[in-house]
């Protein structure tokens, strides 16, 4: 049986979230599903997964359902189901720390305040894994963070995100090509390509 591989983009499930700073993980998946003909649909956790069957393993693009605090239930039930070890396992997710558009892939590392990362650490019992930061800016540092990152993009930063969620999309095949060093030495670039 092929290997099979996790490629978990985080967000909050509904119309409600659609499109905010928070759901870019989402977004990255949804684009990576849509550039391979992929639907989604039900997984054996509180998640949606599209499959994708490439000759070397089984891709799985992962939405989880329970929305972003606790990321880590779906993440943690579906490394188990598919019995997937932490190296095969990529993490997309949004950081106000990095500037709007700019990505950043790391093989570990603390959850930096992100709640979501938090609590896959949480399920996993480790940082030990790999995640690509897709960076939305801080916006405006006297508003509150969570209203900022339930927010929408302003039509200004529409374009510039939208770039950014490409290239995430190509950072992920490229990680699922090439593995995380190679990812990491193209995409961490401040002049990577656009």
């Amino acid at each position: 049986m092929a290997s099979v591989k996790l490629v978990v983009g985080l967000g909050n499930p509904g119309d409600k979230y659609r499109e905010t700073r928070h759901n870019v993980g989402f977004e990255v998946v949804d684009a990576l599903a849509a550039r391979h003909g992929l639907g989604f649909e039900s997984s054996p956790a509180k998640a949606v997964q599209a499959r994708w069957r490439r000759p070397d393993a089984v891709v799985l693009f992962v939405k989880p359902l329970t929305f972003m605090n606790l990321s880590g239930e779906a993440v943690g039930d579906l490394l188990r189901f598919y019995k997937v070890e932490t190296p095969d396992l990529l993490v997309v997710t949004d950081d106000v720390n990095l500037p709007l558009g700019r990505l950043r892939a790391r093989a570990s590392g603390s959850e930096g305040g992100h709640n979501g990362l938090r609590s896959i650490a949480q399920h996993l019992g480790t940082t030990e894994y790999a995640r690509l930061r897709v960076g939305v800016g801080r916006g405006d540092m006297r508003l509150d963070l969570a209203d900022h990152v339930l927010a929408r993009f302003e039509a200004d930063e529409r374009s510039g995100i939208d770039e950014a969620m490409t290239r995430a999309a190509d950072a992920v095949e490229r990680w699922l090509d090439d593995g995380l060093e190679k990812m990491m030495s193209i995409f961490n670039r401040v002049d990577a390509p656009t």
